[in-house]
């Protein structure tokens, strides 16, 4: 019943910014280590930015201090404020949610469908 709905994605151009949002339904949201990915069609997924529910964040090394992730547990959403985007950053980027080791029961890893982000002249 848990669902992430991805938004925020978009063109722009070299230089521009995009805010993601990740909203996630049907669960508690606090409990969650919420974590943003990007991946291009026959590239590697890769780790953008990452909160855990004690607010402890981390980030891709292409990253670059051009990004900050937060999260807002009153909405039960995460955000991922990118600015400075360069036509590298392109990519689809997807929400997880990750309660391993929150729960009685062990846990839960929820993906979302992404949103895409595109970044060109």
């Amino acid at each position: 019943q848990v669902q992430i709905v991805e938004s925020g994605g978009g063109e722009v151009q070299p230089g521009g910014s995009l805010r993601l949002s990740c909203e996630l339904f049907g669960h508690v949201f606090s409990i969650y280590t919420m974590t943003w990915y990007r991946q291009v069609p026959g590239n590697s997924r890769e780790l953008v930015a990452k909160i855990t529910p004690e607010n402890v964040t981390s980030y891709g090394d292409f990253v670059e201090g051009r990004f900050t992730i937060s999260r807002d547990n009153n909405r039960d959403t995460m955000y991922l404020e990118m600015v400075n985007l360069k036509p590298e950053d392109t990519a689809l980027y997807t929400c997880n949610a990750d309660s391993t080791g929150r729960t009685p029961w062990g846990g839960d890893v929820y993906w979302g469908r992404g949103t895409q982000v595109t970044v060109s002249s």
